[in-house]
């Protein structure tokens, strides 16, 4: 009988993160002060940020960084999670590729996002900190740190961008349901949302409106913290318990994969599942594709330009060297609400600029088409940011058809697409649209990022 579904054991858990920058051939730079251009350290870092997260940011020299026996504690509430053969799905596609997935959908939160919101509130926790706050687009990570909150006994107050809001209301729901305050950004509460919508006073929001009133409000609160779930370098450590956990399970499958995929908004849950196997292209001489699947409409790894630019709307975040479109830049309102980030991670733009990686854009109802098609196939909906990951894999699987090659694909299921079936009911009545971005709007935007 062929084996579907490989899962670990609890005593089998990885009891480490992965860091990559410490095996980089490049390190990524180090974000600056806007006003110095100066590199910050972690006392810089550390009055936005718990401070243990600030360390492991910088931290260029271990390679392995030991997870918190209170983190491990509640990620053996859902972890480890499946890696599934794509039986069906090959056999849709009639193509000689061997299709993997980690499946993160499988949590209480139905998202990677909680494998980091867990670690940051563990660490705000630890200095006493009683007050967390965030953005969050599609709200799988508002939803995350809203559960992670409540577990470590925190108060969250949550900014979600407005059209997102709007899209998927019970995502907002659950985050109330854990005790968090959710508020639609941009928003009257805060001076960086009061500017945004003075500037334009029916702005949709987005990622960076969202961090611009996040930060302020952390910035202005006592004993408050800000978290974030993605971009930074921190929040990719925390995720690679994926990939760490999909090594293993590979093992048990008795393969390897030749090509990992993920969808890419600020880069948590590729670096997630990329950056354990990355380590042996670094050290082991192997040659494993890395393929990072974004919107159309927010191509910043495709047709951004890799320069120091803020990581927020407003300006309030440190500069962060990264290829982007521009910290003004308005995404389309796709449903994929986790992917509408202007900006890649410092980590994922060194390994991109150095040809480690590659990115590949999807249009909103191509992620559909393959989602819906995943669905038929193996039974599970998709979130639509999932969804052009699948695609992706659809890609490869389909030039695998054409050439005979039977390579092992794997990509990461980052969540599932249950309280997303308004979009889904838009693309089977035939509604969904694709959205594309000129280059003459991304000229536009990338002119208000500063000189570095």
């Amino acid at each position: 009988m062929k084996q579907k579904r490989f899962i670990l054991q609890e005593n089998e858990l990885p009891t480490a993160w992965y860091n990559i920058q410490a095996d980089m051939p490049t390190k990524p730079m180090p974000p600056i002060h806007p006003a110095t251009r100066q590199p910050l350290g972690v006392d810089d870092l550390a009055h936005i940020f718990p401070r243990e997260c600030c360390v492991q940011e910088l931290d260029t020299e271990h390679d392995f960084i030991p997870i918190p026996e209170e983190v491990l504690d509640k990620y053996r509430f859902y972890r480890s999670t499946p890696l599934v053969r794509a039986y069906s799905l090959e056999e849709a596609l009639q193509t000689p590729a061997h299709i993997y997935f980690k499946n993160e959908s499988v949590n209480p939160l139905g998202s990677h996002k909680i494998n980091s919101a867990l670690a940051q509130c563990y660490y705000a926790k630890q200095e006493g900190t009683t007050n967390v706050t965030t953005e969050t687009g599609a709200g799988q990570w508002g939803a995350a740190l809203a559960y992670a909150a409540r577990v470590f006994d925190l108060e969250a107050a949550v900014y979600q961008v407005k059209i997102s809001m709007q899209q998927k209301p019970y995502r907002s729901s659950i985050m109330r349901t854990f005790g968090a305050a959710v508020t639609g950004s941009p928003s009257m509460s805060t001076r960086a949302g009061k500017d945004i919508i003075t500037r334009d006073p029916h702005h949709p929001g987005s990622l960076g409106t969202a961090i611009s009133e996040a930060v302020e409000l952390a910035t202005t609160t006592p004993n408050c913290k800000y978290t974030l779930g993605s971009v930074l370098n921190h929040v990719g450590l925390h995720q690679t318990i994926i990939g760490l956990e999909a090594e293993k399970q590979m093992a048990m499958a008795g393969e390897y994969p030749d090509v990992v995929i993920a969808c890419f908004g600020g880069g948590s849950n590729f670096g997630g599942i990329a950056f354990p196997f990355m380590r042996h292209n670094l050290k082991d001489g192997k040659h494993t594709e890395f393929i990072a699947a974004e919107p159309e409409s927010c191509p910043k790894l495709t047709r951004g330009e890799f320069r120091y630019d803020f990581g927020d709307e407003a300006g309030y975040t440190p500069l962060l060297p990264m290829f982007t479109l521009g910290h003004t830049f308005k995404p389309a309102n796709i449903h994929a609400g986790g992917l509408r980030y202007h900006g890649a991670g410092m980590i994922i733009s060194q390994l991109l600029k150095d040809g480690l990686m590659r990115g590949v854009d999807i249009s909103q109802l191509e992620s559909f088409d393959a989602g819906m098609l995943f669905a038929r196939t193996e039974g599970i909906i998709p979130a639509p940011e999932s969804s052009h990951a699948i695609a992706a894999a659809i890609r490869e699987a389909e030039k695998c058809k054409q050439t005979g090659e039977e390579k092992v694909i794997l990509f990461n299921l980052s969540g599932h697409g249950l309280i997303d079936m308004s979009a889904y009911d838009q693309y089977l009545n035939g509604d969904l649209m694709n959205y594309k971005i000129s280059d003459d709007d991304i000229a536009r935007t990338l002119q208000g990022v500063p000189d570095s």
